[in-house]
């Protein structure tokens, strides 16, 4: 079997646990997220495709992932500095209860907020100021991963369709793929379509030709956009 390189594509399942406790903190096993209370209906469970070195995943996942092989097991202990880094005291702050009369947010302690798009936790209430701590809810926590190689993805089209899934959230789009050229159906401004075409025939050298079918945001005119 041949190694993972960076830039390969692998389908890998895994399910993240804090180690002080066991308790399961992520999975992409919808059974084991049902089982430990954690599942989301909002999540779409399953193996996942990663584009291994292009930092899809945690970083320290991705990179124990080089030099595996197809079929590989391992479990990854995770110290913070390299799962979700350490408690950063700056970022608890307090915050003045008439922020969130703005908003219409009763605040509460363990209520989830997002203040100037950064997510927070509410960790106290006391009368007009509000306790926010903006670090990421495992900072400081030691992890560990048990992490399954399913494949290797060879298949052009697959790659294509697992780089847009892991960029944009898109799931399904029609994909052709014609030697070294390959159309896709998608809706994005043509900047955008330039952009994503370069990155992805970074990624898939085996790509000349990338042309975006889709409506330039800009004007309302159906437009191909053939990024050579």
């Amino acid at each position: 079997m041949t190694k993972i390189e960076k830039n390969d594509f692998v389908t890998i399942e895994y399910t993240g646990i804090l180690k002080e406790s066991g308790q399961i903190f992520d999975t992409t096993s919808e059974q084991i997220a049902k089982k430990e209370n954690i599942h989301n209906m909002k999540m779409a469970y399953g193996p996942i495709t990663i584009c291994v070195g292009q930092n899809q995943i945690l970083k320290a996942i991705d990179e124990n992932l080089l030099g595996k092989e197809e079929k590989a097991e391992f479990l990854l202990d995770l110290n913070p500095e390299n799962a979700f880094g350490k408690k950063n005291a700056k970022l608890i702050k307090l915050v003045p209860s008439n922020i969130f009369k703005k908003q219409n947010i009763q605040p509460f302690v363990g209520l989830e907020v997002q203040l100037d798009s950064m997510p927070g936790i509410i960790r106290s209430v006391s009368g007009g100021r509000i306790l926010v701590d903006f670090n990421h809810p495992l900072a400081g926590r030691d992890v560990k991963y048990d992490i399954k190689v399913n494949k290797k993805v060879d298949d052009i089209k697959e790659k294509i369709k697992a780089y847009l899934q892991i960029t944009f959230g898109v799931k399904e789009t029609k994909i052709t793929v014609s030697g070294d050229k390959a159309e896709i159906e998608m809706q994005l401004p043509l900047q955008i379509s330039k952009t994503l075409a370069e990155k992805i025939r970074e990624v898939i050298p085996e790509l000349r030709t990338i042309e975006f079918l889709s409506k330039n945001i800009e004007n309302t005119k159906d437009k191909k956009a053939d990024n050579n």
